[in-house]
């Protein structure tokens, strides 16, 4: 069967899988499912080899732009709304708890270790308004969890997140919180503001390519974590923020919108967000 054509090629190279090595039955059905669609998607387009060639040196070069501080893929990914929708996948709501959404390619190990109300905010901009960030973090029954770990990372008022800015200092407007024994967070940080993700290299041709914008609303991303529970990856989306229903990577969802008050006084900060989290207990945790 080795000998091919333009009708059995697709069989020939799954029929080929575990020959020389042994390969899980998820692997197969991984490698199985692969291969029919690209193939089957190489047949609709009649994808020619030159633009094969084209596709190879794209990938290269995404390659070569990763580093420590960008994950190329992860960014391509978005773009193709990929990482939403298998985040969507591995993580349904099935039993009231808060929706997760994408990681995104910014994301520090890390973070400052932070009490409880102090502020994320290093530098100050001008143009900056700061918020007061607070709520309380409940199981899916309503019982409050204390310890609850919080990391949360957001971009600066110019639109740019620390790591990616040499004018920013180390972890600016980045944290890592705890809850106290009533399952409450606060935290002081600034209105995030809609952004641009990276619109060179790959991730640029890519969207050009697509004819596709690269403007994200402005969110505040959080990893939101304690023993015996899901982990929760998510973010709080600006209610008055430009771009929340055209998210350059798909991200958005009704229920992880959150509205900016005015802060009272005592607060010390321009506004005020006030948004509370379920988590989802893990199923050996729930079986004990």
């Amino acid at each position: 069967m080795g000998i091919v054509s333009q009708d059995n090629i697709t069989d020939v190279v799954v029929a080929a899988l575990g020959k020389n090595g042994d390969i899980s039955d998820r692997q197969r059905e991984i490698m199985s499912a692969l291969i029919r669609h690209m193939h089957d998607f190489c047949k609709e387009v009649n994808l020619q080899h030159s633009e094969f060639i084209q596709a190879c040196e794209f990938l290269k070069r995404a390659g070569q732009t990763c580093d420590d501080n960008r994950q190329e893929f992860i960014l391509l990914g978005d773009i193709l709304g990929i990482e939403v929708l298998a985040d969507m996948l591995t993580n349904p709501v099935e039993k009231g708890e808060s929706a997760s959404t994408v990681l995104g390619p910014f994301y520090r190990e890390n973070p400052p270790v932070l009490p409880k109300g102090a502020s994320t905010i290093i530098k100050h901009f001008d143009n900056e308004e700061t918020a007061y960030y607070e709520g309380y973090i409940h199981d899916t029954d309503g019982n409050p969890l204390a310890g609850v770990t919080m990391d949360v990372w957001q971009d600066a008022p110019n639109g740019i997140y620390e790591n990616l800015d040499p004018d920013q200092p180390e972890y600016n407007l980045r944290g890592r919180f705890e809850t106290d024994e009533n399952g409450h967070y606060a935290f002081v940080a600034v209105r995030p503001v809609p952004y641009p993700i990276p619109d060179n290299e790959t991730a640029g041709e890519l969207l050009r390519y697509m004819g596709h914008h690269a403007m994200r609303p402005g969110h505040m991303h959080f990893i939101i974590s304690k023993e015996g529970y899901r982990p929760l990856v998510s973010q709080i989306f600006d209610a008055d923020s430009g771009w929340l229903e055209d998210d350059s990577v798909f991200a958005v969802k009704d229920s992880l919108i959150g509205k900016f008050e005015k802060a009272d006084p005592s607060l010390g900060t321009d506004l005020h967000m006030k948004f509370d989290f379920k988590l989802k207990a893990e199923a050996a945790a729930k079986a004990a």
